[in-house]
């Protein structure tokens, strides 16, 4: 079936205000724990830079509603990192996530890395985001510059190659693939991002699409797989919730998604819980079952229901 396309302009007019986010400081920042690649679990630091928007107008993204309008000033990423590390507990790997792609130069000024290197020198590993089109040289540079490893997070969505058109992403599972390979190739770890249930599919197709999607991405050797369930928020999504063309995912595709791809067993899968307790209050013995995912994520094994 044909999917409709959309603009940059028209997702723009769709959107909500942003939230106020100071250039100063992080929008978020917290402690987290995650299973490990050796199967021991470590502490993440996360930190949630204040950034520039996108410039990728994806049709799900609301990561720009905590964005600033105009690129940072130097030194600027780096006062808020220092900030946070200030006031998070030790760990021993640290995401820096700023709302878009680290190696973005409008973004994250190419000047300020030696020093972001210098600052986050103690962990065994640090883990950005970044578009799979920006994947280039200066990553590879960066890398040089750190004493852990690096990681790079890159969108893949979805392996549905006209549903993957529609979300505006602006890039092809050949681009992901090759952008893949090159960070592979220089020793650099990778993860993706996987939609549960995009606009355009209905509750089986979303299930079925996502668990293709992470064994697509481990066939290329992604080491780990981050599943977000699709949800409204940007304006957008209400849109086409509206049409018919979108709703949120059944709370049970969720626990069946992550359970059918923790069964694959070739690689670390989470399911991003952010927010679910709001999503779905309604929804019976909810936090159990919260509970449930959490311990999921944290020893990639599925625990019998009580």
């Amino acid at each position: 079936m044909p999917y409709p396309t959309f603009s940059d302009e028209r997702i723009l007019s769709a959107r909500p205000p942003k939230n106020r986010v100071s250039p100063h400081r992080p929008y978020a920042f917290l402690n987290e724990t995650e299973p490990a690649a050796a199967g021991q679990t470590a502490e993440i630091s996360t930190i949630f830079l204040t950034n520039r928007e996108c410039p990728f107008r994806c049709l799900m993204c609301d990561l720009w509603k905590n964005t600033l309008d105009e690129s940072l000033k130097p030194g600027q990423i780096i006062e808020q990192i220092r900030y946070a590390l200030e006031n998070l507990p030790p760990a021993s790997q640290i995401k820096l996530y700023n709302s878009g792609n680290f190696f973005d130069v409008k973004a994250i000024p190419p000047e300020d890395l030696p020093d972001i290197a210098t600052l986050v020198q103690n962990y065994d590993r640090v883990i950005v985001e970044n578009h799979p089109l920006l994947c280039n040289q200066s990553c590879l540079d960066f890398q040089q510059q750190l004493t852990g490893e690096l990681e790079i997070a890159l969108g893949l969505e979805t392996v549905h190659p006209e549903i993957l058109k529609a979300l505006n992403k602006k890039m092809t599972l050949d681009d992901f693939a090759r952008a893949n390979d090159f960070l592979l190739k220089h020793a650099i770890h990778t993860r993706a991002f996987i939609l549960l249930k995009p606009p355009f599919q209905e509750e089986q197709e979303g299930i079925d699409w996502a668990i293709r999607s992470v064994e697509y991405a481990f066939s290329l050797g992604v080491s780990c797989c981050s599943i977000i369930p699709t949800r409204a928020g940007n304006g957008m999504l209400e849109q086409l919730e509206q049409s018919g063309q979108y709703s949120l995912p059944a709370f049970r595709s969720i626990e069946t998604t992550l359970e059918s791809c923790l069964r694959l067993n070739q690689g670390r899968v989470f399911m991003d819980l952010w927010d679910l307790d709001q999503l779905y209050q309604t929804e019976t013995n909810l936090q159990q079952r919260l509970a449930r995912l959490h311990e999921m994520n944290l020893t990639q094994l599925i625990p019998d229901f009580d």
